[in-house]
């Protein structure tokens, strides 16, 4: 899966001749966290509302609503923006758009062209719908089985023979690492394939230790 399948196209932009004040009613209008500040098609910055807030009077202020949005009106977004931008290509992959989240420590990140041109924004949110989408949880009707298998050339090869021999046609498979010699795997199934005690009991025979199993929905 790509960023450019799973991002928000056209997303809301400012530019940065815009003041905080008119920045900060978007964002508000929106419930955005975070604007993308665009000059002439190209990214320039990004205001947050944590910036919002650094600049606005405090909230002890005596001052009205009507002046503390005057105030921010006078504000000009280049002034206080953050010009330093974490961006992902449109042609990355989704897991790359993850990674750099969490390297970087952030919810959001701006999708920029070839060009250089922003085309759309993918969140954390949309990283998690896809992988719920992924792991097939929307419909539900599915059997999640988890197996701790070692780490050897074969091995996948093995477990999909079994599960073919046992009518069982795999949804997806996955697998994290947990520690040098061994791999965790959780396949998904439909939970009304036939075949599914007979399985387990082929996995057990074959000296596969079965963790968990569950039926999603």
């Amino acid at each position: 899966m790509f960023v450019a399948e799973r991002m928000t196209k056209h997303p809301v932009t400012m530019t940065s001749s815009a003041t905080v004040g008119e920045v900060d009613r978007v964002m508000k209008k929106y419930k955005f966290h975070r604007m993308i500040i665009v000059d002439g098609g190209r990214l320039v910055g990004y205001l947050s509302d944590r910036d919002v807030m650094r600049v606005a009077p405090s909230p002890a202020t005596s001052l009205s609503k009507f002046e503390i949005r005057a105030l921010l009106d006078k504000l000009s977004v280049r002034d206080i923006m953050q010009k330093k931008v974490v961006t992902v290509p449109d042609s990355a992959t989704i897991e790359e758009a993850a990674l750099i989240m969490y390297q970087n420590k952030v919810g959001g990140l701006p999708v920029v062209s070839e060009v250089g041109t922003v085309v759309g924004i993918i969140t954390a949110t949309d990283i998690l719908k896809t992988f719920i989408e992924v792991m097939g949880l929307p419909g539900g009707g599915k059997i999640r089985v988890t197996l701790e298998v070692p780490n050897e050339i074969g091995v996948m090869a093995n477990l999909t023979k079994i599960f073919a021999d046992n009518g069982i046609n795999l949804d997806s498979v996955i697998t994290c690492r947990r520690d040098e010699k061994n791999y965790e795997l959780v396949v998904r199934f439909e939970d009304r394939a036939e075949g599914f005690t007979d399985v387990v009991a082929a996995l057990e025979k074959e000296g596969y230790k079965i963790r968990h199993t569950v039926k999603i929905g």
